[in-house]
């Protein structure tokens, strides 16, 4: 089976084929961090897990990064408000972030670069497209001329005279203090202002403008092409549009083979946003602080709500699908949880690894034809209630329509597909009173086998095991793993 993907700047699906066989290099822009992160980010960072996921259980080796935007005046207004530093603001909220999307299972990214770690690199991409023309200075602030490159718009597919005026740089070309030479250039560095944070640079003391960051960071960590960009359709323009004018003009190679957006989350038709103050925090959800549902959500709900529509359409979130999810969660739980007394067999400790190989075909099938999730559940349903059929019969009329050996392949096939989605009973975490240091180094010993192998399901699993013990594990540059309590 061959893997396609809808490829924004294409408007069709491609063939996927990566740079360098075998390896994905994977850029997600990040969140905003000056508030808690709301359902509509649940879904963005749950979609692109799952695709994460899914390559690696496809064979390859994904790197995934996923920037942290900590300089902007929303955090500004923030930290004036409540007398607070821009970074204690920050902090504040990347903590947050962790503990909302981590209950999500959603994986730890390999990298979050901030903003605030890159302006230096900034600074040097700037006056490298300064040098080449497609920027200039005006009084400290400095901007990009977007009629210097030639193809603007192509991700779009907006041409100059339909764009707006000031869409691209968060600068109102109408005010009488605006220096740009075309309406529809967009800041690259702006100029210091009274009591903000500024950074030194060649134009005077400032900070970055919001386009240029991921282009600078992306650089930084990945190099000048990746494989895959994922973030909101609502970041296709003006966002992404001026990440691949600031980076291809910079160095005349594609910044992204594939360009993928999430579709938004909706309330009653509109995207649901903080500026629309129509939003759902996901630590309302999950505590039961939502008015709609005023009980805790199970992550695996909220999760399977994401994945039962397309990641490419709109996503409308109502009182019936939250609870048609926690229902259909409660049906893939059950079939998890089975013990079969008959076998001694319990599907969290299954021996045998031999799967249902009709099944993981169609499951494949569906997740190939463009990250397929809804159709990709379907399979796993129909494991699950074949599943508790099967225990029924078993367990209150002493018969079977499976054989021992059909059976353990049905199991351990849903337990598969169910973590390729990230959808797993999460056990309470506990914290061992004191460090056994050789019970981890045999864990991770066994974890970087699993990598080697390519086995990377089972290398998440034992993170996972290892952090639900308190154990962080960092994954070097290198190729070293090292680890912290």
């Amino acid at each position: 089976m061959t893997l396609r993907i809808y490829n924004t700047l294409t408007r069709h699906k491609d063939l996927f084929t990566t740079i360098e066989p075998g390896k994905v290099t994977m850029y997600c822009c990040g969140i905003t961090v000056y508030d808690d992160c709301h359902l509509g980010h649940a879904r963005s960072y749950i979609v692109w897990d799952v695709v994460r996921r899914y390559l690696q259980w496809r064979g390859y080796r994904v790197r995934y990064v996923q920037n942290f935007t900590d300089i902007d005046d929303k955090i500004l207004n923030r930290a004036q408000a409540e007398g607070l530093t821009m970074q204690e603001v920050s902090d504040r909220y990347i903590a947050a972030y962790f503990r909302d999307i981590r209950r999500l299972n959603i994986l730890d990214a390999d990298e979050y670069p901030r903003v605030t770690e890159h302006v230096p690199e900034i600074c040097q991409f700037i006056q490298a497209l300064e040098a080449k023309g497609y920027a200039y200075a005006v009084d400290g602030d400095v901007y990009y001329s977007v009629q210097r490159f030639a193809d603007y718009g192509k991700l779009s597919g907006r041409q100059l005279e339909q764009m707006q005026a000031g869409a691209g740089g968060r600068v109102d070309p109408t005010d009488p203090e605006c220096k740009k030479q075309y309406p529809f250039d967009f800041a690259l560095w702006k100029a210091v202002k009274p009591g903000e944070p500024a950074w030194e640079s060649p134009w005077g003391k400032g900070r970055p403008g919001w386009h240029i960051e991921c282009s600078a960071m992306i650089r930084a960590r990945l190099g000048a092409t990746i494989d895959l960009h994922g973030g909101g359709s609502d970041l296709v323009f003006p966002h992404h549009e001026n990440e691949i004018a600031q980076s291809e003009a910079l160095t005349g190679e594609p910044l992204a083979r594939y360009w993928l957006h999430n579709g938004m989350v909706t309330v009653n038709g509109e995207k649901m946003s903080k500026s629309l103050g129509n939003f759902t925090t996901i630590q309302d959800l999950l505590t039961g602080n939502w008015s709609g549902y005023p009980q805790p959500i199970d992550p695996m709900a909220i999760r399977l709500f994401v994945l039962q529509a397309h990641y490419r359409k709109p996503l409308d979130f109502t009182k019936a699908a939250i609870i048609a999810a926690e229902k259909g969660w409660q049906t893939l739980k059950e079939a998890l949880m089975l013990d079969w007394p008959q076998l001694n067999l319990s599907l969290q400790m299954l021996v045998s690894r031999e799967l249902d190989a009709e099944l993981v075909r169609r499951f494949q099938a569906a997740m190939d034809d463009d990250f397929n999730t809804a159709v990709g559940l379907a399979v796993l349903f129909e494991l699950a209630k074949s599943l508790k059929r099967e225990f029924n019969l078993r367990s209150y009329q002493g018969s079977s329509e499976l054989t021992d050996v059909q059976l353990q392949q049905r199991s351990q096939t849903l337990v598969d597909l169910a973590q390729v989605l990230g959808l797993e009973v999460q056990a309470q975490p506990s914290t061992p009173r004191e460090i056994n240091v050789d019970w981890i180094e045999a864990l991770l010993q066994k974890r970087q086998q699993a990598r080697q192998e390519k086995r990377y399901a089972e290398s998440d699993h034992i993170r996972k095991q290892l952090q639900a013990a308190g154990i962080t594990v960092i994954d070097q540059p290198d190729g070293r793993t090292s680890w912290h309590r």
